[in-house]
């Protein structure tokens, strides 16, 4: 049977269109307002969502997601609160892929075992650990497949041919392609060289395709939307959500980022996934 996520990739390659993945914060800008937000954000154009687990050390993160993570930890977000976002939401969504996005740590701590099985009983459909590669992945990808979770791998322009050549055997769901070494937020970005790069990736890999880091504007967006089956939009938003003042105002915000970039990637060809 098919997964939520390969559903929803089938559903955007049949209608030609490149995907929207907004990445959050669980617990940012208000725990208590979470899972509204997510339902906001389906309602501006996600058609998957990445929810960061709150981490104190996110080395791969910038300073926006780094602060937003550090908020969500001071008002008490915790995995298990995560989850419950999670399960929230699904009260009223049971279509929408989610992605649980976060560093080994938490989830080690936690219990391996014991955190797929709860997240797939809260409605999780894959986990993206940031510090666990493929060739890394032998102990966790045993127990990911028990309870029916993709594991989404992270691939990058200083990614070796040995990885991805393994990464293309391993990845479900889709591939995250970082746009360039370095950390979420940065303003590096060189549509050209990303876009010939995810080209040569999807030679590569059989799963669909996402990118992201360095996604700010709708222009971005449509710039990449040729070479991806998605885009993945995190440091933007966490930044617009902050200043929200209330649960409105952060729906609406959530709402108003998302717009514009699924009207710009919405009339954009989406190659098939090889």
């Amino acid at each position: 049977m098919s997964t939520r996520i390969e559903t929803r990739m089938a559903e955007l390659r049949t209608a030609g269109r490149c995907g929207l993945i907004p990445f959050l914060t669980a617990g940012d800008p208000h725990p208590d307002w979470m899972a509204e937000i997510l339902h906001a954000l389906v309602e501006g154009g996600a058609d998957l969502i990445e929810l960061g687990m709150p981490f104190s050390d996110p080395m791969a993160d910038g300073p926006v997601i780094q602060k937003s993570s550090e908020r969500a930890l001071e008002r008490g977000m915790t995995l298990d609160r995560t989850l419950a976002i999670v399960r929230e939401f699904r009260q009223r969504d049971a279509a929408t892929p989610l992605v649980l996005m976060g560093y080994l740590n938490p989830v080690e701590y936690y219990g391996w075992e014991q955190f797929a099985a709860n997240a797939k009983a809260a409605g999780v459909d894959g986990l993206l650990i940031v510090d666990c590669p493929p060739e890394e992945a032998d102990s966790v990808r045993p127990v990911l497949a028990r309870h029916a979770l993709d594991q989404i791998f992270l691939a990058s322009p200083t990614t070796t041919e040995a990885r991805i050549a393994i990464m293309g055997e391993l990845a479900q769901g889709y591939v995250y392609y970082v746009s360039f070494a370095g950390i979420t937020g940065a303003d590096l970005l060189v549509m050209a060289d990303v876009g010939a790069r995810l080209d040569a990736l999807r030679r590569q890999v059989r799963v669909p395709i996402a990118v992201g880091f360095g996604v700010k504007t709708a222009q971005q967006a449509a710039a990449l939307a040729p070479h991806a089956d998605a885009v993945v939009v995190g440091s933007a938003l966490v930044e617009h959500l902050a200043a929200s003042a209330s649960l409105t105002d952060a729906q609406q915000r959530a709402r108003d980022f998302l717009q514009p970039l699924r009207r710009a990637i919405a009339v954009a060809r989406t190659p098939e996934t090889v």
